[in-house]
């Protein structure tokens, strides 16, 4: 459908008097009054826009797969995810793998683990512990639960998030992630070659946290308002989003990061890097991802 002018002014009108989003809003109200949702739009829309929080976590779900695109089936499907949780936390209990002091999170990654024939031995069960350099399926999978915990309140959609959120991540791409730091190095070098250049020769470079940025998709690194932003591109089809979010933290810190010849100093500041101005940086991030890889064509 061709763009339409008068929406378009008003969406650049309601910009610029500071309503950004209300159209787009309404536009996405229509898509979910669709009966069957049409996934393939939803996809497009949350590529394109960012999910309005009132809407975001129902979105979520029906992209990730957890609520199927006939609305009618919603509260029945929801029943049969509740029972699934249930059983399965049930099943633990009585196997002595969990209890009722275990953390949420790591009662999920049991969860997970029993769905997926993962389970280990009772006796070669360890406590998990936080490393931020390691590529650790748990830890991954912890890192992301721990972030989700944070965005949604109910524990049984949390832990299907979470699960679904992994199984598509792993399943869409898991052969894309180990290329990612070459993209990042690719696009670097069209926005400040100067910075990736400095990143070479110090060999910071190879040194950057990858697995925190490209296996835990930001979770641990962006506070939960922002990260949730750039987990819409990732739930509705993009990992490529991840190396801009990464770049744009470079182009960020680039004073600092220009002043550090240590790979482990720089390493370590971006694995903790300060919280404030996440939202900017997405923002950007997003803006560099439409630039360089085109902005999804929507219609309602």
């Amino acid at each position: 459908m061709a763009d339409d002018p008068q929406r378009n002014f008003r969406s650049a009108y309601y910009e610029k008097v500071g309503f950004r989003g209300v159209e787009e809003k309404k536009s996405l109200e229509i898509l979910l009054k669709d009966n069957p949702l049409d996934v393939e739009k939803l996809s497009t829309f949350s590529q394109r826009f960012p999910l309005p929080s009132m809407y975001r976590i129902h979105v979520w779900k029906v992209l990730l797969g957890i609520l199927p695109p006939h609305t009618d089936s919603h509260a029945l499907v929801s029943r049969y995810r509740l029972e699934q949780f249930e059983d399965v936390s049930g099943a633990l209990t009585a196997m002595r793998f969990v209890h009722a002091s275990t953390p949420a999170t790591e009662l999920y990654l049991r969860m997970y683990q029993l769905e997926s024939r993962q389970l280990p031995r009772r006796s070669e069960l360890r406590p998990p512990v936080r490393s931020y350099g390691i590529d650790d399926e748990d830890e991954n999978f912890l890192s992301i639960s721990r972030a989700m915990e944070e965005i949604v309140e109910d524990p049984v959609d949390c832990y299907w998030l979470v699960r679904c959120f992994v199984n598509q991540f792993k399943i869409k791409f898991g052969d894309s992630v180990p290329h990612l730091p070459k993209s990042l190095e690719h696009f670097l070098s069209q926005e400040d070659a100067a910075l990736l250049a400095h990143l070479k020769v110090s060999g910071a470079l190879h040194s950057l946290p990858y697995c925190l940025w490209f296996r835990r998709c930001f979770a641990g690194c962006l506070p939960e308002s922002s990260l949730q932003r750039v987990w819409d591109k990732v739930i509705s089809g993009s990992c490529k989003i991840l190396v801009f979010v990464a770049m744009e933290i470079l182009l960020s810190y680039k004073i600092m990061l220009m002043g550090m010849n240590d790979p482990d100093g720089v390493y370590n500041f971006l694995s903790n890097m300060p919280q404030e101005n996440t939202d900017a940086i997405v923002t950007k991030a997003i803006d560099l991802w439409h630039k360089h890889c085109g902005t999804p064509m929507h219609s309602v």
